[in-house]
């Protein structure tokens, strides 16, 4: 039963996300607190884990509930779920739209689902700092720590950019975090 619902459920999150995994974060969400999986505080931190882990959020985080949930079967078939739409709808539409693209219409329809997507991911990101620096939206009392950990951090990205030509790696930014979050909650 638990393979049928990850099948389904993954399958959900492959077919109906759009723009990519931080757009579709609010539907995973959807997604795994309806079946039960995990719990919303537990699926913050997968997410903070799954971004900072080589691979796509989404496939992540299906390998690791359905690994959670069903042992190796269950991340091969969560993750083959996820998967499975988006590989099938870019080869469709590969094989057919080869030459539609180029059509006014469908770059002003793709221009439209690009305004979608940014505001999708927009409200996920205030949904996700306010989670992070007060702990559920409802709470009135703030995270200091985690303000002057997200402060460091973007003066860090910030004033990279004004040395170096890119910037600071991404990876060097994402370890930078983590020293800083074992140095600060594991004194708290």
């Amino acid at each position: 039963m638990i393979l049928l619902e990850l099948l389904l459920g993954f399958l959900e999150i492959g077919v109906f996300s759009f723009g990519g995994a931080y757009s579709a974060i609010p539907l995973i969400r959807e997604v795994v607190l309806s079946y039960g999986w995990i719990d919303d505080d537990k699926l913050s931190y997968m997410i903070a884990v799954s971004e900072s882990t080589p691979g796509p959020i989404m496939v992540n985080m299906a390998t690791y509930i359905g690994s959670e949930k069903a042992g190796v079967l269950g991340a091969a078939v969560a993750t083959l779920a996820v998967i499975l739409p988006a590989f099938l709808i870019v080869l469709i539409l590969t094989l057919l739209l080869k030459n539609l693209i180029k059509k006014g219409a469908v770059q002003s329809i793709l221009g439209g689902l690009k305004s979608c997507v940014a505001g999708v991911i927009l409200a996920t990101g205030a949904f996700m700092l306010l989670k992070c620096f007060i702990g559920s939206v409802t709470a009135t009392e703030f995270d200091i720590y985690a303000v002057i950990i997200a402060a460091v951090l973007a003066v860090i990205y910030f004033g990279s950019k004004k040395i170096i030509k890119n910037g600071i790696s991404p990876i060097i930014l994402i370890i930078i975090s983590g020293v800083a979050g074992v140095l600060v909650y594991g004194w708290k």
